[in-house]
């Protein structure tokens, strides 16, 4: 059997943690800072949106719950999210950091507020379905240069998935943001990373055989710009085994409808970042220089089949069903583990 992937990261600390960890960062986030509507969470806490009380600056405002960071890892984990931050902050395809705080119940991570809206629901905004190639390309070529910007800090990402990006704004050129990095790491020169993260549909062959680096973003980018000229998965099965086995298998379909309408010159990308061996893969500097994705290079701005966006919106919807389904079994885990808890404190 093929070890499941999650997008959680693995947890080997066994020391508690929780309420009385000590982070180090400024400890007046209520003084400068209100917070307003939700906008989702996740594993450690929720995002929200803040006002600065002297400006009137909207942020987004990460709230994390130390109770639950009940071994050392997870307390790692948040620094080094917040390190990360810091070092890609800047760059224009990434959410910018503005501070980090802690109390006696929570961690906040300050960040720019994105409110354009997520990728997939972007593009099948479109007026008039005009959705093209060049359209497909402008996106990867943001997605590259993150990961470059990443592999340049001795980063690599681990999580390249759509839902992981954000419009900074409803403008039609606004930028696209990177704006989760929980999975993130730092690796040195030559070294692998030995466990499996990310997500199903994007997961590297090089992660489930437990050598991976930096290679594995590119092939992640590739699985996305498949996604974007056709609208389906490149690997799919009804079960993580068997996707993993598809991703081992390497075998994407370039030949059912709408691939015969899609360019040679965005075909030959896609199978240039989709290379089993990640030695023969281009990396992300390479690819940002491949006739298809630069910038004025050769992808059409010709609208793709109209089969292509009816087959993202079953992804999408097929996508948040499944979101759906996981942070019911969460909430679900909560109340039993919260049960349990309260048992023990009876005893």
């Amino acid at each position: 059997m093929i070890p499941s992937t999650t997008t959680t990261k693995r947890r080997t600390g066994s020391v508690p943690c929780g309420k009385r960890t000590e982070f180090g960062y400024a400890k007046d986030f209520h003084d400068q800072y209100s917070i307003g509507k939700l906008l989702g969470h996740g594993q450690f806490g929720y995002t929200y949106v803040a006002i600065h009380k002297s400006n009137g600056d909207r942020v987004a405002v990460k709230r994390l719950d130390k109770s639950k960071m009940v071994l050392t890892v997870a307390v790692e984990d948040v620094k080094r999210e917040v390190q990360i931050l810091k070092a890609l902050s800047g760059h224009e395809n990434v959410v910018q950091f503005y501070n980090a705080f802690d109390d006696d119940d929570y961690v906040y991570i300050v960040m720019e507020l994105c409110e354009g809206g997520e990728l997939l629901d972007r593009i099948l905004s479109k007026k008039d379905s005009r959705y093209s190639e060049k359209d497909a390309a402008v996106v990867v070529r943001q997605m590259l240069k993150v990961a470059g910007e990443c592999h340049l800090h001795g980063l690599v990402h681990r999580d390249m998935k759509p839902e992981n990006f954000l419009f900074k704004s409803a403008k039609l050129d606004s930028p696209l943001k990177a704006t989760d990095f929980g999975l993130s790491d730092f690796i040195k020169p030559g070294k692998k990373f030995h466990d499996i993260v990310g997500s199903a549909y994007y997961v590297a062959p090089e992660v489930l055989k437990r050598r991976s680096g930096p290679e594995s973003d590119v092939w992640s980018i590739g699985v996305i710009t498949y996604i974007l000229l056709c609208g389906r998965r490149p690997f799919w099965d009804r079960t993580e085994d068997g996707i993993f086995k598809e991703v081992l298998r390497n075998k994407p379909d370039f030949r059912r409808k709408p691939w015969s309408t899609i360019s040679d010159s965005a075909k030959d990308f896609i199978k240039k970042l989709l290379v089993i061996d990640p030695r023969a893969r281009l990396t992300a500097a390479q690819a940002l220089s491949h006739a298809w994705v630069r910038e004025g290079g050769n992808a059409t701005d010709i609208p793709v089949d109209i089969s292509v966006l009816n087959n993202l919106r079953q992804f999408v919807r097929y996508s948040r069903l499944k979101q759906f389904a996981l942070r019911v079994s969460l909430n679900y885990e909560e109340v039993v583990e919260k049960e349990k808890n309260e048992r023990n404190k009876g005893y």
